[in-house]
């Protein structure tokens, strides 16, 4: 098994900053992951219930569980089900709810999970260890389909000419197969920048693991979760999440709502369900020099307020 590298949390500082967690708290790690922000949470007193899809995670957070005796519940669970696990339990309301969205860095360095194409391993990708795999995909899906996947999740300009060529490379069955076949439809010289596979790798991830949707979930269930007063905190790692995460806070907070003054009997929109959204917070060029994987992150967070949630999630 490869050995993953140190786990370093992303914007640590900035989100418990924002959190503020003080004894007596209850807040909802999204994506437990190494327990990176969970152990900070702890750490300052408050109590936590952390989600986590993968059971080598949840497996690997029992010794933590262990160190903060009766503060740390881990559930195997996406956290689109954070409200109705939690509502199994009795737990209605949260102090704060902290997401760190995307492929964790453990999984990137295990090759033998198949995220990434640093360690030729298996072509799976799956964060829960059960479903569609990368391959299953790759290996059955039509070329359409492939290369609406490349282009919609990985912002692959030339999707069709990839999914071409994957079609015509199969069966693919490892990282290092699907990585060359990317890198002789699209050109790959030693000395460029980016690896041109990395766009297809991150579509197909997003696309196994319905990374979008369940983001969209979660934001509606934290919605639902949070008490007046709660914080939202959210950290992505491409446009695509920050989008999403953008647009909920935008739309849950009223901005650009306009109401008609001309038009009597208007029945008005629901009443804003967060304030405070705050503009995007990156990482500092010293917290990057620390840990070059930061660099693409954004953080956004936001305050509860006391108005309904605009819908209820699972």
């Amino acid at each position: 098994m490869t050995q993953p590298a140190p786990h370093i949390p992303v914007l640590l500082d900035e989100v418990i900053a924002a959190l503020a967690p003080r004894p007596g708290m209850t807040i909802v790690d999204a994506t437990f992951g190494a327990g990176g922000y969970t152990t900070a949470l702890l750490e300052a007193g408050a109590s936590v219930h952390a989600f986590d899809r993968d059971p080598d995670a949840i497996a690997a957070g029992q010794a933590l569980v262990a160190r903060f005796d009766g503060r740390l519940a881990l559930h195997p669970a996406r956290f689109s089900a954070m409200r109705a696990e939690l509502a199994a339990i009795g737990v209605t309301q949260v102090d704060a709810v902290v997401m760190d969205i995307g492929v964790s860095s453990m999984q990137l360095d295990q090759g033998e999970r198949g995220f990434a194409f640093m360690h030729d391993g298996p072509l799976d990708m799956r964060m829960s260890q059960d479903g569609e795999s990368a391959a299953d995909f790759l290996n059955t899906a039509d070329e359409e389909a492939i290369a609406n996947v490349l282009y919609h999740y990985g912002e692959e300009r030339q999707s069709r000419r990839v999914a071409r060529a994957i079609v015509a490379a199969r069966p693919l069955t490892t990282t290092g197969e699907l990585a060359r076949v990317v890198r002789r439809a699209l050109g790959h010289k030693p000395h460029d920048k980016k690896d041109p596979a990395t766009r297809t790798f991150q579509a197909v991830r997003i696309h196994v693991n319905d990374e979008l949707g369940e983001l969209e979930a979660g934001l509606a269930a934290a919605e639902a979760l949070l008490t007046e007063g709660g914080v939202l905190a959210v950290v992505s790692f491409h446009s695509l999440e920050d989008r999403i995460t953008k647009q909920f806070l935008r739309s849950a907070s009223g901005a650009g709502r306009s109401v008609s003054r001309h038009l009597p009997g208007e029945i008005p929109g629901p009443l804003p369900t967060f304030t405070a959204v705050s503009k995007a917070i990156r990482p500092s060029e010293a917290e990057i020099a620390r840990n070059p994987r930061a660099r693409s992150s954004t953080l956004r967070h936001a305050t509860r307020t006391g108005a309904p949630p605009r819908s209820l999630a699972a």
